[in-house]
């Protein structure tokens, strides 16, 4: 048969995803702090969408009253919604260009077109230069690693060139007091010797805290016995081998620095005594708190009561007011199909957001329906749980499962927890009872190796298997090497060596 181009026309179904479905999708699994940047970007986008502040000013203009939203989302088909937002991971996307949308140009014309601008994010009080933040916080903040070298880099007496490079150095410097830059690339960026970069970093660890621009653990110790008069030569090979030290090989320490017995513990406690983190003690970044999207509490009759929080929840407005002055006087078609546009968005957007949380609802509560053991009596009976068995207890696609469950947490009586930390792998009961999850089992692995005492013996990894056999737990030895190294568990060895200095 001749090769030749032709034109054929062929019928096939298959599943295209729109932009408006893969926002929808995309939405299940931000997080709670993602998806308030998200929401923050489309207010800024669509001057149709606006914050639902009625809690705090109930006659505010523009908010438009509560049954005209549901009458606007009602015009979307709930159900064919939430069976859409049920999309599997392996689905043909369609081109995707359209949804650029919510990052395009459009975005600065929507602003303006809107003509209203969102103070809720306004700080109370400050000026301008602190960025909201008063007098009072201002002096109640803790000085940080990097302001307190500057101020001692203000009264050094350091030449105008010098206190450029210890700048640039400073800058370099992290949280826990170490330098973190090449020399050679700062000297080459700075445009000067090496061996002035050299000179002002030596000046630079002689500020407090000791220890403080060094390169490593090592020299951040050694700058600290220098101080103290105390890096002798057997000193320093204790520094040179802290490899050993941390494998708790006395033996060959006492040969490398030359010393008995009695000399290296006594070295061994004046290290202990020094800090390996100079600059823990200064203020620095506060750590983001984890905030819960779901909250477990305890009801009456052995029940558990299952609620989104709603700090969480962004609350928008679809402002039917606004849209029906500009509607009205648009004057080109372009104007018209902007304005529809920003409707069909924006209403689109409270359907996908209302969607998002009935959907995390659900999986949260099938967990807790699978997991009430563990919230009623431990980590022990925690059960082992995937997400297909969520996935079709609910009716929905795995898939769909993990992106609700990936960085969502849960506020339980024991804690708070991520979602992910529900679905554990099962482990076979070598008496044919129920399987155990994995982290169950890591919890008694944990368990039996804490209650180790230096007069009854150190567990090995194949006596920890027979224990656990005897307690219905068909385990491997490598597996509970696995768990053992993941809990940063040292091994049987090193503990015994642990064990027998501590008494």
């Amino acid at each position: 048969m001749a090769l030749s181009p032709r034109l054929e026309l062929r019928q096939g179904q298959g599943l295209v995803i729109t932009p408006q479905l893969q926002q929808a999708i995309k939405l299940l699994q931000l997080s709670n702090l993602e998806l308030e940047a998200y929401v923050e970007a489309e207010l800024e986008r669509n001057p149709l969408l606006q914050r639902d502040e009625r809690d705090h000013e109930p006659d505010a203009e523009g908010a438009r009253p509560a049954e005209a939203a549901e009458e606007a989302a009602d015009r979307i088909d709930e159900a064919g919604a939430a069976a859409d937002l049920d999309a599997r991971h392996d689905d043909v996307y369609a081109d995707a260009s359209p949804g650029d949308r919510a990052t395009g140009d459009a975005g600065e014309g929507a602003q303006q077109a809107g003509g209203q601008l969102d103070w809720s994010r306004a700080g109370r009080g400050g000026s301008f230069d602190t960025d909201g933040e008063g007098l009072d916080a201002q002096m109640a903040r803790e000085k940080t690693l990097a302001e307190h070298l500057h101020d001692q880099l203000a009264v050094a007496g350091l030449p105008e060139t010098q206190r450029a490079i210890a700048a640039v150095l400073i800058d370099a410097v992290d949280e826990g007091g170490y330098l973190r830059c090449d020399l050679e690339e700062t000297a080459e960026r700075l445009g000067c010797a090496l061996a002035a970069v050299e000179t002002v970093l030596a000046c630079l660890q002689g500020f407090e805290p000791t220890g403080v621009a060094a390169r490593d653990v090592r020299e951040c110790l050694a700058l600290q016995l220098r101080e103290r008069d105390r890096l002798d030569p057997a000193m320093a090979a204790l520094l040179d081998n802290l490899d050993l030290l941390a494998r708790r090989d006395m033996a060959a320490l006492r040969r490398a620095c030359g010393v008995d017995e009695d000399d290296l513990k006594d070295m061994i406690a004046e290290l202990r005594g020094l800090t390996p983190r100079p600059g823990a003690a200064f203020g620095g970044e506060p750590a983001a708190p984890v905030i819960p999207d779901v909250f477990v509490r305890e009801a009456p009759g052995g029940l558990w009561h299952v609620e989104l929080n709603a700090d969480t929840l962004p609350r928008l407005l679809v402002d039917q007011r606004y849209h029906a002055r500009i509607a009205g006087g648009a004057r080109s078609e372009a104007d018209r199909t902007f304005v529809s546009e920003c409707l069909a968005d924006a209403n689109w957007l409270m359907r996908s957001l209302d969607q998002r949380a009935k959907t995390i609802l659900k999986v949260a509560s099938e967990i807790v329906r699978q997991q009430d053991g563990f919230l009623a009596f431990g980590v022990e009976h925690l059960r082992p749980l995937n997400l297909k068995t969520v996935a079709d207890a609910i009716g929905m696609h795995e898939s769909t499962v993990s992106r609700v469950t990936s960085n969502k947490h849960l506020a339980t009586p024991r804690g708070v927890f991520e979602m992910k930390f529900f679905f554990t792998a099962a482990i076979q009961s070598s008496v044919g009872g129920e399987a155990l999850s994995a982290e169950s089992v890591r919890h008694r692995i944990r368990g039996l190796i804490d209650a180790e005492r230096a007069a009854e013996g150190v567990l090995s990894d194949d006596r920890i298997v027979e224990i656990l056999k005897e307690a219905g737990v068909d385990i491997a030895r490598r597996t509970v090497a696995k768990y053992r190294e993941a809990m940063r568990i040292p091994s049987s060895v090193e503990r015994r060596r642990i064990l027998r200095e501590a008494s």
